[in-house]
């Protein structure tokens, strides 16, 4: 595992929510990282206890996360070090009432 891919690893499994955005939750620099801090307010998490790494601060890390994930664009939110997907998937997740039971850890067995 390279350096970056292990950093990665320790954010995610430090971290009960992480987000991969551009910008940070006070400040997100594009729609669709602003859309995920808005879902997950939504889902009743404390602003406070979401964990956010600005991509646009490293391009290493910009670029691994996508590694390590498999999944090609950013935001990436991971819970509890599962990740869960972007701001569409989290927006499919939250309108199921899916969402909400992951980041509360009442998350269905299936």
């Amino acid at each position: 595992m390279s350096d970056v891919q292990q950093r990665i690893d320790q954010l995610v499994k430090t971290h009960d929510i992480l987000l991969f955005m551009k910008g940070s939750a006070s400040f997100p620099m594009c729609g669709f990282s602003g859309r995920a801090i808005q879902i997950l307010k939504a889902c009743g998490v404390d602003p406070k206890d979401i964990a956010t790494v600005n991509v646009l601060d490293d391009q290493e890390i910009r670029q691994g996360i996508k590694d390590y994930s498999h999944w090609p664009t950013i935001p990436q939110l991971y819970v509890r070090g599962e990740f869960v997907g972007g701001s569409d998937i989290m927006m499919e997740m939250y309108e199921s009432g899916e969402l909400q039971q992951v980041v509360s850890g009442q998350q269905a067995a299936g």
